[in-house]
């Protein structure tokens, strides 16, 4: 039997993965690498065009927990740029960011993880293309994007919200900061009535533990925000959909968010118990989502009822938002909320929110 059947064979099922990995460890390394080099290309390269962007291949390879398989989906990708001109920029900075180097495997080490990630490789479905990919012409500048001067000020916000450790600070932060978003997308509102100006996708990765609940604190930053969510947790991401200036300030506010409530659930978690502390995790972050989603929300509201005259054009943005996520995924299903299974974790994590800086 051929190298190339062997390869064929166990992705398709027909042979034993071992017995698949004892072949080809006895077999000439002339014959096996062009072949497993081959199949890998044509992988990625189905899924590049499929949709997946850089940093998304390497998150969902990376979730696999093989060090040598991330550093083979992080090589494929760079391989995949060369001989192309136009990239996307955005594309080609996921590219450039993928890690480098590491320890090289002995072959056997080497032969069964690029077997193994060619098998999970091939599980993987095409997704909606939200940056060009390789080969096609970059997309030009974003229309609606978040001015550069307010991203900096909230940036600054998130790294003050992100150093102290005292409540009536975060307090002052927290307000300061989400009246600036708030402000800035009614500004946005007024400025971005042009046919032309529509709301866009993007993806931001969800790691694992505790998915599910890291996913229901975005969704509650996005709804806040003008923005809606769909998490699909077998991938590890979830697609945020909204105008840019409002995706611009989800993503920030959320990456600071999680950023302090791991900070304070490490803090306040009791000190015994696996199964005392994983309660009061999970309770811990859904009261955060939940408590997180009333504080933004009623900031917004407050700015809101300022410009009385926008509600038109907000709930058409709003109508908008929601019919660009109903195209990319017409069929939905409503996850179950997370259980609370810890006071302790519960009242903890309210709290935390209460403490939080939402810049």
């Amino acid at each position: 039997m051929s190298v190339d059947e062997v390869v064929r064979g166990v992705l398709g099922g027909a042979i034993p993965f071992e017995a698949g990995l004892d072949a080809l460890t006895v077999a000439p390394a002339a014959e096996v690498d062009p072949v497993l080099a081959g199949a890998l290309k044509t992988e990625f390269t189905r899924l590049i065009r499929g949709g997946w962007q850089p940093g998304e291949l390497y998150r969902v390879v990376a979730r696999l927990g093989d060090p040598v398989q991330g550093r083979l989906a992080a090589d494929a990708v760079r391989e995949h740029l060369q001989g192309f001109d136009d990239v996307d920029p955005r594309w080609r900075g996921q590219a450039e960011e993928l890690p480098r180097g590491g320890r090289v495997p002995d072959r056997v080490t080497l032969l069964d993880s690029t077997l193994g990630l060619l098998r999970e490789l091939r599980r993987l479905p095409a997704i909606q293309v939200l940056i060009p990919p390789p080969g096609t012409v970059p997309a030009g500048p974003r229309a609606g994007g978040a001015d550069n001067r307010v991203l900096d000020r909230v940036r600054a916000l998130l790294a003050k919200a992100e150093s102290t450790d005292f409540p009536a600070e975060a307090e002052a932060f927290s307000a300061k900061a989400q009246e600036l978003i708030a402000r800035h997308r009614i500004d946005d509102a007024l400025s971005s009535e042009r046919a032309d100006v529509t709301p866009f996708a993007r993806r931001i990765g969800v790691d694992h533990p505790y998915e599910s609940e890291k996913a229901s604190l975005l969704d509650a930053v996005a709804r806040a925000n003008s923005c809606r969510t769909v998490w699909s947790p077998e991938l590890g991401f979830s697609t945020l959909f909204g105008f840019d200036a409002d995706i611009d300030a989800v993503e920030l506010l959320y990456t600071s968010l999680l950023v302090q409530a791991n900070r304070a659930m490490a803090r306040d978690e009791p000190a015994k118990g696996k199964a005392r502390v994983k309660a009061f995790r999970r309770s811990f972050l859904v009261a955060y989502a939940v408590r997180i989603g009333e504080r933004l929300e009623q900031t917004t509201r407050h700015e809101i009822e300022r410009h009385t005259d926008l509600l038109p054009v907000l709930r058409n943005r709003d109508v908008q938002v929601r019919e660009a996520m109903d195209k990319a995924f017409p069929r939905t299903v409503r996850s179950r909320g997370s259980r609370v299974d810890s006071l302790e974790g519960w009242e903890s994590g309210r709290a935390a929110a209460d403490e939080a800086k939402l810049a």
